[in-house]
């Protein structure tokens, strides 16, 4: 039997509709950005992205239904994100969720973003090649975490941050060298004519053998811009050929991507991983790509297609498909879960 799961997904600043069948097949994924929106901010702004989010949901699920000829008749459940992410926004996609589970008899799941992150995987690799223990890397704006999946819907958190996310450390970067938000993209794009030999920056060492720590990195960026530009305001664009930007950013993202490559592949060894998953919106970095094949060697390494690694429903329908059909189906007075760890 089909199974179609509408997903919906507004955990941050993106609101996103898809129906997708049978776990892997994507009919439909409508993703409405509001990025453009909260680069005049430097970042997410939370209320203006909650209000955006109301404007927005009904017209994007409606679009990801016509794309995928089918109506609301033709959906067996309904996954929506419970969290983490920002409350406001987590409200949005939840209550309506509920408005359109109740209206249609159709079952609720409840789904984890991280969880949806590692999903998107399955969207795109043949599920029958996959062994257990898989080894997932979620790296994102707001997460970065080290996952041992050992079965479906199984997990053993490994590590994660201890301050700063990876891709938020991009951001911030990226705004201490004068380049638009979000920072990640541009500073991949600046680095790509800068030597990531330049400068020696720091990869921090921390007490758990696989948390991370992206704190002092960008701090010592900062020192050395105060260093060269002792004049220079936060967030201010440095004047041109004032500074080499490339070498800053390139030198700054081979110390990123090498500390994740480095524990996440010591990580994969250590508990006999099959296959290391790298999702999230930082596994869109080609550098990041490079040097985790590289570190991992004969150990095969999957990315999700760019349009995957971002926030997107599709992902949280894949993961709601799994948890559907181990028998969850959760009640009209789900919760949000703002900090919800995956376990």
């Amino acid at each position: 039997m089909t199974l179609r799961v509408l997903g919906i997904e507004t955990s941050c600043d993106e609101t996103s509709a898809a129906v997708v069948e049978d776990g892997r097949k994507i009919l439909s994924n409508v993703i409405s950005s509001q990025a453009a929106l909260h680069a005049k901010y430097g970042g997410v702004f939370p209320e203006m992205a909650s209000r955006m989010h109301i404007e927005a949901i009904h017209p994007v699920i409606t679009q990801a239904l016509s794309e995928a000829k089918v109506t609301l008749d033709d959906i067996q459940a309904i996954a929506v994100t419970r969290g983490p992410g920002l409350a406001g926004s987590l409200l949005v996609g939840v209550n309506v969720a509920k408005g359109l589970a109740l209206g249609r008899g159709l079952p609720l799941v409840g789904v984890s973003h991280l969880e949806g992150h590692l999903y998107s995987l399955w969207l795109v690799e043949d599920v029958s090649e996959v062994q257990f223990p898989v080894l997932g890397l979620i790296v994102s704006g707001g997460h970065t975490e080290l996952v041992l999946m050992t079965g479906h819907l199984h997990y053993i958190r490994l590590g994660g941050t201890i301050d700063d996310a990876a891709g938020e450390a991009f951001d911030k970067v990226g705004r201490m060298l004068g380049l638009p938000y979000p920072g990640g993209p541009h500073v991949e794009k600046v680095a790509r004519d800068g030597n990531p030999l330049a400068y020696n920056f720091p990869r921090a060492k921390t007490d758990r053998p696989y948390d991370f720590s992206f704190s002092g990195l960008k701090t010592s960026v900062l020192y050395e811009l105060k260093r060269q530009a002792p004049n220079l305001r936060p967030g201010e664009e440095p004047p041109p050929g004032g500074l080499p930007i490339p070498d800053l950013a390139a030198s700054f993202q081979a110390a990123a991507v090498g500390a994740l490559a480095e524990k996440t592949v010591a990580a994969a060894r250590a508990h006999k991983a099959t296959t290391i998953f790298i999702a999230g919106g930082v596994s869109a970095n080609k550098a990041l790509r490079a040097e985790m094949e590289k570190q991992a060697g004969d150990l095969p390494v999957r990315f999700p297609p760019l349009i995957l690694c971002t926030d997107n429903a599709a992902m949280i329908a894949a993961a709601g498909h799994w948890r559907y059909l181990a028998g969850q189906r959760d009640s009209l007075d789900m919760d949000i879960k703002p900090n919800w760890k995956l376990t």
